[in-house]
């Protein structure tokens, strides 16, 4: 062995030792709130079964939290949707008051009867507790990264239990389709640490058995089981997708019935009442991990061959849909996890399949389509059921992937291969956007399209012949101005005491929002990952991120006179920034007229003017 290759074993074994002693620390802390919070949870659920009224102060107690996050949570909830968005795209960071807050606000809505979950819980947790760690400890933005990566993981893992699913589930749940292996060490350690820690406290887990092909000495596929199991992995694809878009659109539209958001928890609160009384039974809210009522349909009483549950899936789902788009804090995850091993449990009656293996192939698959996450749930499955059906474990998730589509419960995903190859999908765009793209016709025959030689770009007139406009237009041209801020990611509004220790609001966030309700034509933020400024070093970065070392543009679009008037407004906010305004043409094309008009109103005043102010 060369000396060069000793030196670089070395060099690795020193780095996993720093990682060790910046990861194993936090994800102690982690793993330690995470027993804390399943144990505050226990409690609260026996709460709720020895005080039934309190199902009748749900909407009281929605109003309450929607209230303390809207006056001191606004820059924590985006929840799980937050801290990916600051991997992708580092910046100030994820506040310290998430831990905090996502703590008291889901037990508060387990206490009170909301249908959620605990993974969102434990996720933010993890996440905020990372970056407090790595800006305590002056990581730069990549190791930041990698933290923050390693508090889901160590998050996830102490929550289910789960350790290697936990580390599997940090790499894969940033990208639909990647997998992020710079993490691939930190996540490990934090998700191991954290599980270890968390059962140290003495906080147990509930076991799920699954006794098919237990017996025998090794695996033997039976084709028709497995033919079986593809057509109930399609099956929790399609629920999955369900889950996330009906969650999507019953938010949107809270939104529109109540622009003021504490007053949606309240509404949420009443649904949640009403649904009890409709249906008649209230084994749909919290958990439904276990219930003091022998009756109650439960996760593991989806695993029993003698009992036959065709709908309980559809309920659960309505509840929890209803709850967390309304606002009230948790995660989606158990739910999940209760949908999918009572539609398997639906599913194998229907199939004449084994029950307790479909139920827990719906337990992970349903899961493994809302999340994106196809590997970290078949070994979830290996993990919690056993290696014994590892081929249809793996199947169930991996058909449930795949038939999930462009959908998913975290918007702030990354799309970073398509599923299907259908050529209207830009690369690296959040799920967010690909939901407000929409979707265009699919090209008739995939194969065909992949045969397609590239052809050169060809210039497109509108006198082209084959071109669709087939009426002329007015075009109408009217002046409007275009300001451009130049500011640093992590600055922030101006904060005073100790609330600036938790967190404070970025600027360029309060620009645009500012800049919304004062009635600008549009107003957008550009992330930079490559290039100085301010006469400074070029900045590079190892992948196309953006980058904290480099400005942040805030682009504004409006009149003239309406923009220097948002610049004044604004000065001691926008002190010593660099400003540049840009003289645009508005165009608006009226479908009326028999000819292509173009009417200037005002002539420009200038080309390009640099204000600083201060």
């Amino acid at each position: 062995m060369s000396f060069g290759t000793i030196q670089s074993r070395l060099t690795q074994l020193a780095v996993l030792a720093r990682w060790l002693m910046f990861v194993v620390p936090m994800a102690s802390a982690v793993g330690s709130l995470c027993a804390l919070f399943l144990w505050a949870l226990d409690e609260a659920t026996r709460a709720r079964f020895d005080f039934p009224w309190l199902l009748f102060g749900l909407p009281l107690a929605g109003l309450a939290v929607g209230l303390v996050y809207h006056w001191f949570g606004r820059s924590t909830e985006g929840g799980n949707n937050l801290i990916v968005e600051q991997i992708h795209e580092p910046g100030a960071g994820v506040p310290l008051r998430m831990a905090p807050l996502i703590f008291l606000s889901t037990i508060i809505t387990h206490l009170f009867g909301g249908s959620a979950g605990r993974e969102g819980t434990a996720v933010q947790l993890g996440g905020s507790l990372a970056s407090a760690f790595g800006k305590a400890l002056r990581l730069d933005s990549d190791e930041v990264r990698l933290m923050l990566m390693a508090g889901i993981a160590a998050g996830f893992g102490a929550v289910f239990g789960t350790p290697i699913a936990g580390a599997v589930f940090a790499l894969e749940v940033l990208t639909v389709g990647r997998i992020q292996y710079e993490a691939l060490i930190p996540c490990l350690i934090a998700a191991v640490t954290g599980d270890w820690v968390c059962q140290l406290w003495g906080v147990g887990h509930t076991h799920y058995r699954i006794t098919f092909g237990a017996d025998l000495p090794g695996f033997h596929l039976d084709i028709l089981l497995f033919a079986k199991v593809a057509l109930a992995g399609i099956a929790f694809g399609l629920i999955s997708q369900l889950f996330a878009e009906a969650s999507h659109g019953v938010q949107s539209v809270m939104k529109k019935l109540l622009p003021f958001a504490p007053l949606r928890p309240v509404l949420g609160g009443l649904l949640i009442i009403g649904l009890v009384y409709a249906v008649g039974t209230r084994a749909y809210l919290g958990l439904g991990v276990w219930s003091a009522n022998p009756g109650d349909p439960t996760i593991a009483g989806f695993f029993d061959p003698t009992r036959v549950d065709g709908w309980s899936w559809l309920w659960k789902f309505v509840f929890t849909v209803v709850t967390l788009s309304a606002g009230f804090k948790g995660g989606e995850v158990t739910p999940l996890f209760f949908i999918g091993a009572a539609l398997g449990n639906a599913l194998a009656h229907l199939l004449g399949a084994p029950v307790d293996l479909l139920a827990g192939l719906g337990f992970v698959a349903v899961f493994a389509g809302a999340s994106n996450t196809p590997l970290a749930c078949t070994i979830m499955g290996i993990e919690l059921f056993g290696a014994e059906n590892t081929v249809y474990i793996a199947t169930a998730c991996f058909i449930a992937y795949a038939f999930s589509g462009h959908s998913g419960i975290y918007l702030s995903q990354r799309l970073g291969v398509p599923k299907t190859d259908f050529g209207f999908i830009p690369p690296d765009v959040s799920l967010r956007d690909v939901r407000e793209i929409g979707r265009p016709a699919p090209v008739a025959n995939l194969l065909e399209r992949r045969k397609r030689k590239p052809r050169a770009a060809e210039p497109f007139l509108l006198s082209q012949k084959d071109n669709d406009v087939n009426s002329t237009h007015i075009l109408t041209a009217s002046d409007v101005g275009m300001v451009r801020i130049y500011l640093k990611p992590r600055d922030k509004m101006p904060s005073k005491g100790a609330r600036a220790l938790w967190s404070s609001r970025l600027l360029y966030r309060e620009l645009v929002l500012e800049a919304k309700k004062e009635g600008m034509m549009n107003a957008v933020a550009h992330h930079t990952h490559y290039g100085y400024s301010n006469h400074g070093r070029v900045e590079n970065h190892s992948s196309e991120i953006s980058n904290p070392e480099l400005t942040v543009c805030v682009e504004i679009i409006g009149h003239r006179a309406d923009l220097e008037t948002f610049v004044r407004r604004h000065g001691a906010l926008l002190y010593n920034k660099v400003i540049i305004f840009k003289h645009l043409e508005h165009w608006s094309v009226d479908e009326k007229g028999d000819a292509l008009v173009e009417t200037t109103l005002n002539e420009p005043q200038a080309d390009n003017d640099e204000l600083r102010v201060g």
